[in-house]
Parts: structure tokens; sequence; C-alpha cells
């Protein structure tokens, strides 16, 4: 039985426009809102393939490493002395990155990701753990090979090397980092003092 108070509430909202439930109605389509999810991440995926091409960051098929290979480069102008004990772990690691079970799209958004805000902040050494297997295409052998590939293309990197023993071997790249114009230019005032 409804009562005036009941009526005259339905009127009001029938005026704003608010349609009462009907029997059958009284659940929401998540179908349809997670189709739209799925639509939107598949094309995020799709932009974010794309873009990898121009800057040298390709998703497609690169050549795979042995399991049992280090990965090493320097950008010119690196001192061997800096490169020595960035590859002997020497410097501290103010920064990880974990890349265990993780796709190959989704390691080159976090791995550029990371690198940038890491110079930002003024993070010079850091440790991106990429996994390691016994075979070739072992997820982790398959990701160290992406990251043979992507980091020389990454402005941000100056060297990288595989990590030593304590700090994940074979299965973790310590990777040093180019200075920010902050930390250059209190460098150059530093050194001007002398």
């Amino acid at each position: 039985m409804s009562t005036n108070s009941d009526i005259d509430f339905e009127q009001l909202m029938a005026g704003e426009g608010v349609q009462p439930v009907r029997k059958g109605q009284d659940r929401a389509d998540l179908h349809k809102a997670a189709a739209k999810r799925d639509q939107q991440a598949m094309k995020a995926r799709r932009q974010a393939a794309l873009a990898g091409e121009e800057d040298g960051l390709t998703l497609k098929e690169v050549p795979l490493l042995d399991p049992y290979d280090p990965v090493e480069w320097k950008r010119d102008g690196v001192q061997d002395g800096v490169y020595r004990n960035l590859r002997l772990g020497k410097y501290q690691v103010d920064a990880r990155l974990d890349l265990h079970r993780k796709t190959v799209v989704e390691t080159k958004l976090e791995l550029v990701d990371f690198l940038r805000e890491c110079q930002q902040h003024g993070i010079r050494t850091v440790l991106v753990s990429h996994g390691r297997g016994a075979h070739q295409k072992a997820h982790g052998n398959v990701l160290k090979s992406y990251l043979n590939q992507w980091l020389p293309h990454i402005d941000e990197v100056q060297a990288f090397h595989s990590a030593q023993r304590q700090h994940g071997g074979l299965g973790a790249i310590y990777v040093l980092i180019r200075k920010g114009d902050a930390q250059r230019q209190a460098n150059w005032e530093q050194h001007q003092k002398r």
C-alpha cells in the first residue's frame, strides 16, 4: 500500500528523470563494463607498442641471448673506472625494479617510467631484476634479451651490466643513470670552487 509521501517521492524522482527499477532489472550489466575496460586496455597496449618503434624500444622479436651470458654496455664518455665499479657492484643500489611475471609490454612501460623517475630524484644506480632460466626461451631470459636491446636506446642510461651474485647474478642488471640537470650544475659548481 502506497502512502501519499511515497507517491510524492516517486513523482519528484520522475520529474528528475529517475526511473524505478523494474522486476528483472535489479542487477547491473557487468559484462558491458568489463568489455569496455578490456577494449580500453587493448587500445593502450597498441598505442604503447606503436610508440616503441620510433625510439628503438621495439616489441618485435629480438635475438635471444644465452641464459648464462652476462649483458654489458657503456655509453661513450663513461670512465673505465666508473664502469668497472658498476660491474663489480661497488655502487650503492638506491632503487630496484622487479620485472618478474611482467609481460614484455608491461616491462617496457615500467622500465621507461622507472628510469625517468629515478633521474628526476637524483638516483644514479639502480638494480633491475628480470629473472632467469636454464633455457633460452625462459621468461627471465626473454626479458633480459629485450632489456639488452632497449637500455642503450634510453637517454637516461649511461651504462649497464649483469649484477653480482649477491644482487641477483644473471637474473638482474645494474643500471647507471645519467645525472639530472640539477646534479650536473651542483657538480660543476663544486669543481669550480677548487
